[in-house]
């Protein structure tokens, strides 16, 4: 009996020593969703320089999911239209969005470009879309916030 009560006592003092906590979760932050711009940021020697917030009823959505994208401008003050479709891919630090398809508007500013590629930072409720220059560094970016 005594044998059978230490071994008790040995397996309680055991249980009770261990920590009782769930692992971190390894869910990474995803892209998918649908996302308002908030703001906008200049970039000098890779630093930021300044903020600057969107303008009062300018509005820039754009739409993540299953590995298509959409992005719509409304901008008060201009009666041209701005918007795009196409594909995108992340890396854990990169997005590449691939336009099939955009507004006349936007077509005279890509060019020839329907390729963009930026430095990708997201936290889950945030994004931000980094511009890089030929030599790889931060010029430009582009803030979201997660609509719900």
């Amino acid at each position: 009996m005594k044998k059978l009560l230490s071994l008790l006592f040995l397996m309680l003092l055991l249980v009770s020593a261990t920590k009782l906590a769930s692992p971190e979760p390894l869910i990474k932050p995803s892209i998918e969703g649908t996302w308002e711009l908030a703001s906008h940021c200049n970039y000098d020697n890779n630093e930021i320089i300044d903020t600057l917030p969107t303008a009062d009823g300018y509005r820039q959505i754009k739409m993540y999911y299953n590995g298509k994208v959409m992005w719509t401008r409304y901008v008060p003050t201009d009666s041209v239209e701005w918007f795009g479709y196409g594909s995108y891919k992340t890396t854990d630090s990169s997005l590449t969005e691939s336009l099939e398809y955009m507004s006349a508007s936007m077509r005279k500013i890509a060019d020839t470009l329907s390729v963009f590629s930026f430095e990708l930072q997201i936290d889950g409720e945030n994004y931000r879309q980094i511009s890089l220059d030929a030599d790889g560094n931060r010029t430009f970016s582009e803030n979201y916030r997660r609509l719900k």
